[in-house]
């Protein structure tokens, strides 16, 4: 077994096999026992269960029969129609199913060798970062003598039912699975990153833009190996399980199982004569119940379609529970979308590949404002910096990000009432160029990304930065909530992503040496204007220059401007307090850069905190000659070395 995959409560599924073929028994699995505390989490719940074996339900039962299809399961009596959506999706992906039953072959019951059946199977989940093994008996839940929650539309294959089961023993009870979304199946299912949208709030049933925009997104993520279901919410004045006028079920999760632009009209020569339709395919997991709208399976409009193009696109006039509808009248119809997206890392790839990073965390309350981490969302000013930090930075002149935030299954939690996900969501700071330790304070920093904040398990913000270094920074809504999480951010280059833990330079041995900080300075240099033209044109090519006490920080250059913005912060930690900060303007040539203009600083605690115009001088000390153009500059400067 590889080193990366762990072992659910220690179990190894070949010594467990190997004993019971040893004993001549068949597995019973004292992890997850056949009984009631398996079933629910709430000790009243109780039902008329017989645990059946596969062989006592059938005479030749089998994991897979004729392969895998999202049309072999039905949802049964658990409401856990996310979890069944989940699984028609990943039935689609041969790679990403033979990951979830890994060796399903040597997991087949053998007709020819029945005394090889040790009633012992193996699933895998990719649990909190980590794939994770999951052993389980054959011992299903029926009444009688059927099976009662998923089961296969094929009596005999039981691959369903089995992996319903090591599902419900990670999550605690089978009664833990009922209520969830699919995103967090299918992450459980592939390690993707999950994302949602409202398409009530973003307008997509109304703006034919955005509804093509997400039309051509939602196809790349189809086609590049992601998974999507829907959804119609219950805050409509509907119950949950309504019937719509056009025969879809309220708060009930379809998984889709293609998208497709479908073309209507003859083919001539040179072009197309015929009208584009933007075309999904959604399957209900109960296996029935479909939409009875326009291209719903017998309307009138397929007439319009060639046999040979029906049956490219897998039309069956049946009762299924699958079925075609245009892509506007989808996103008229359903609320909610989840998106699974698996981010590209590889670098024998013809799609765009990302670099990844992962970090482990966790909110965490301390009565301690420095070591608290539990500080809530940006509303909450006064702890809001007092959570967890990380450091990242955007090389290029423009990157584009994908953050992921997830929190851990709280599901095991149900039985003690704590079962609920916790909303969380994250911010991203543009920060100091240099910044090497915790902020404290925000002052010059710019506030450049929310994502959102939701009680779902993951949370997902795609965005685009500018070169430079930011701060991100996880929260719950509220403060003082405890739990862990995983932080997964995606990058067209390495970001050297790593968390901020100290809130100063580190006191050494070398400190008493060479001295220690004894003042923090922040400046940030806004713009500057009237600069002295440097070409034909009247233009120049200007960059910030600051300097203090031997380190220096260097602007991009802004091209073709004598009235440049820069938006440019650096931190320093000062160790003689009576040396200034000089900002420097230079001109960028080809040869040798000319010097502009510069303003010396003090940069004093007591000193204004507002934006400063400050006129340009030449070098030199005292009052030394005034040059052409000012500086826009905000410095902060502070004696406590953990406030800025």
């Amino acid at each position: 077994m590889s080193s990366s995959v762990q072992l659910f409560q220690d179990q190894k599924y070949h010594e467990l096999k190997g004993q019971c073929l040893q004993q001549g028994q068949l597995f019973e699995d004292p992890e997850f026992p056949a009984s009631d505390e398996s079933l629910y989490y709430d000790p009243a719940a109780k039902g008329k269960v017989e645990w059946k074996r596969p062989k006592d339900l059938c005479e030749d039962p089998h994991l897979l029969v004729d392969g895998m299809s999202s049309h072999d399961f039905h949802q049964g009596k658990l409401g856990n129609c996310w979890f069944v959506a989940a699984c028609s999706c990943l039935a689609l992906r041969k790679s990403l199913w033979q990951q979830v039953i890994p060796s399903y072959q040597e997991q087949e019951w053998d007709p020819q060798s029945p005394r090889k059946y040790a009633g012992i199977f193996r699933f895998r989940f990719w649990r909190f970062g980590e794939w994770t093994e999951v052993v389980v008996d054959d011992l299903l839940p029926t009444e009688n003598g059927e099976l009662i929650y998923c089961h296969s539309n094929v009596r005999n294959e039981f691959w369903s039912a089995l992996l319903e089961k090591a599902y419900a023993k990670l999550a605690g009870s089978y009664q833990a699975l009922d209520g969830g979304c699919a995103a967090e199946a299918l992450v459980d299912f592939t390690g993707a990153v999950a994302d949602s949208i409202n398409l009530a709030e973003g307008k997509y049933g109304e703006v034919i833009s955005e509804q093509m925009k997400l039309f051509e997104d939602l196809m790349k993520v189809h086609k590049r190996g992601g998974f999507i279901s829907c959804s119609i919410s219950e805050s409509l004045g509907r119950p949950s399980e309504a019937e719509t006028e056009m025969g879809l079920i309220v708060g009930h999760a379809y998984s889709v199982t293609a998208i497709r632009k479908l073309r209507l009209g003859e083919r001539l020569l040179f072009s197309f004569q015929a009208q584009k339709l933007f075309m999904i395919r959604l399957r209900n997991p109960w296996g029935k119940k479909e939409w009875h709208g326009a291209w719903s399976d017998s309307s009138e409009e397929w007439k319009k379609v060639s046999d040979s193009e029906r049956k490219d696109l897998g039309l069956t006039v049946e009762n299924d529970g699958e079925f075609w509808m245009t892509f506007e009248d989808w996103c008229k119809n359903f609320t909610d979308v989840d998106i699974c997206r698996t981010v590209n890392t590889s670098f024998f790839s013809l799609h765009k590949t990302w670099e990844k990073e992962m970090m482990y965390g966790a909110w965490a309350k301390h009565p301690e404002p420095l070591l608290n981490r539990s500080g809530g969302c940006f509303d909450n000013r006064e702890t809001f910096l007092q959570n967890p930090q990380y450091l990242f930075d955007v090389k290029k002149a423009e990157d584009k990000v994908l953050v992921s935030l997830q929190q851990e299954d709280r599901r095991r939690y149900k039985k003690e009432g704590k079962g609920d996900n916790i909303t969380i969501g994250f911010e991203i700071l543009k920060v100091e160029d240099n910044r090497r330790y915790r902020l404290h304070k925000l002052t010059v920093q710019e506030r450049v990304a929310t994502s959102p904040y939701s009680n779902t398990r993951s949370v997902f913000l795609r965005r685009s930065l500018q070169r430079g270094r930011y701060v991100l920074i996880p929260t719950t809504y509220t403060p003082g909530v405890p739990t862990k999480f995983i932080l997964r951010l995606y990058t067209d280059v390495p970001s050297k992503l790593r968390e901020l833990k100290a809130d100063r330079p580190e006191m050494t041995c070398w400190s008493l040496l060479c001295g220690y900080p004894r003042r923090v300075t922040q400046i940030k240099v806004h713009s500057a204007e009237g600069l002295q033209k440097q070409d034909r044109s009247g233009g120049a090519d200007p960059y910030v220059l600051i300097k203090c006490e031997g380190q220096s920080r260097r602007s991009a250059v802004q091209h073709g401007t004598t009235s440049p913005v820069f938006n440019t912060q650096v931190i320093f930690y000062r160790k003689d307090v009576d040396s200034p900060v000089t900002i420097q303007v230079w001109n960028s040539r080809l040869l040798s850069d000319r010097f502009l203009g510069q303003a010396v600083l003090a940069a004093s605690p007591g000193e204004p905190c507002e934006q400063q115009r400050l006129r340009l001088r030449a070098r030199g000390g005292g009052e030394a000659a005034e040059l052409p153009g000012h500086i826009s500059v905000t410095v902060l400067s502070s004696d406590d070395l953990a406030e800025l």
